[in-house]
């Protein structure tokens, strides 16, 4: 919603459609409802053939007109019975939501009024299909088949209207398994930051379920392993390869670098700060706050382990390209010579 201010943005447990009633006369706030999901036309409709009716004079036409408007009155009277039947006795007061993705013409839309029905139409198929989840019941396409278990349940359905447009909130949904995540701001761009802020954070988690573990954060990982191979593996190694093992290393505290540069510190003091306490055997990184040393797991400081994972394999392999690029450069200003 382009509405207020990005701190406005909240989690709806339901779902909010955006649009609503088209009676201006129906409720705009109903509570312990009931939700029909529904995929039948309730307006009149041409046939899909070519056909002509011919009659002698007014009077056959207005039965003839009454006839075709019988067809739908009687799809919307199943339903109002249905409902009379549903909400008697105890639920007198439960309201009564008809959602269909098909069209509801004005003479349906006054009847389902006066019944007490809310009635919502042209309603979009992944808010259909969304629906199901996270009120229960299931979508109907036919009105034989009307019953209490294809029904859903929400504890508050209302209608916000934001200048033109219309948002209807199902909130206060149980055992749901579809939610919304309302975003809300004052201009397109903030909305755009908040939906990729919220991406990036859903990923993460769903990240670090489908990894079932965690990694330091905070700069700690890039500290202990830079330690490990100075110390540990570059004297296993001989000849060049000790170069390489050394200019891996350092690359690694690009990223406890970019923390200490991007929070103003001084890099360098920050850097020998966290590397000194890493040497001792502490998992610590780097408080950007005041640029001393912290223990990330302590902080909930957290990092995603198939991040760091990826990170390892595409630098190297990155840098290999790069290099054989070089070879290929070189080898052909040889051939250029010869």
């Amino acid at each position: 919603m382009r509405h207020k201010t990005a701190f406005d943005s909240r989690y709806v447990n339901g779902l909010v459609l955006d649009h609503g009633a088209r009676h201006p006369n129906m409720a705009k706030r109903s509570a312990n409802c009931w939700i029909l999901t529904l995929n039948v036309s309730l307006e009149y409709e041409k046939s899909e053939i070519n056909a002509g009716f011919f009659y002698k004079d007014a009077d056959e036409r207005r039965k003839l007109a009454a006839a075709e408007r019988r067809h739908t009155d009687r799809k919307v009277e199943d339903i109002i019975k249905f409902k009379n039947e549903l909400c008697s006795g105890d639920r007198a007061n439960d309201g009564f939501i008809i959602i269909n993705q098909k069209g509801i013409d004005p003479p349906s839309l006054e009847m389902l009024q006066k019944a007490g029905i809310v009635g919502i139409r042209r309603a979009k198929l992944r808010n259909m299909e969304r629906l199901s989840k996270a009120c229960g019941g299931w979508g109907v396409n036919s009105l034989e088949d009307l019953s209490v278990e294809c029904l859903g349940r929400a504890g508050l359905v209302y209608e916000h209207v934001l200048g033109e447009d219309k948002y209807t909130f199902v909130e206060d949904c149980k055992n749901s398994t579809s939610c919304t995540i309302l975003i809300t701001g004052p201009n397109d761009h903030t909305i755009r930051q908040l939906k990729d802020a919220v991406r990036d954070g859903l990923r993460a988690v769903k990240n670090v379920v489908e990894d079932n573990c965690l990694i330091p954060g905070a700069g700690a990982f890039e500290a202990a392993a830079h330690l490990h191979l100075v110390n540990t593996f570059k004297p296993a190694v001989t000849g060049r390869a000790k170069l390489g093992v050394q200019a891996f290393a350092d690359a690694l505290l690009i990223i406890p670098k970019t923390l200490a540069n991007n929070s103003g510190l001084d890099a360098q003091s920050a850097l020998m700060a966290v590397l000194e306490e890493a040497s001792t055997g502490a998992r610590v990184g780097l408080d950007i706050s005041s640029g001393k040393a912290i223990l990330p797991a302590q902080d909930g400081i957290w990092d995603n382990y198939r991040v760091k994972k990826q990170f390892l394999h595409l630098g190297s392999l990155i840098a290999v390209k790069l290099m054989l690029v070089d070879e290929v450069m070189r080898a052909g200003r040889q051939m250029g010579k010869g």
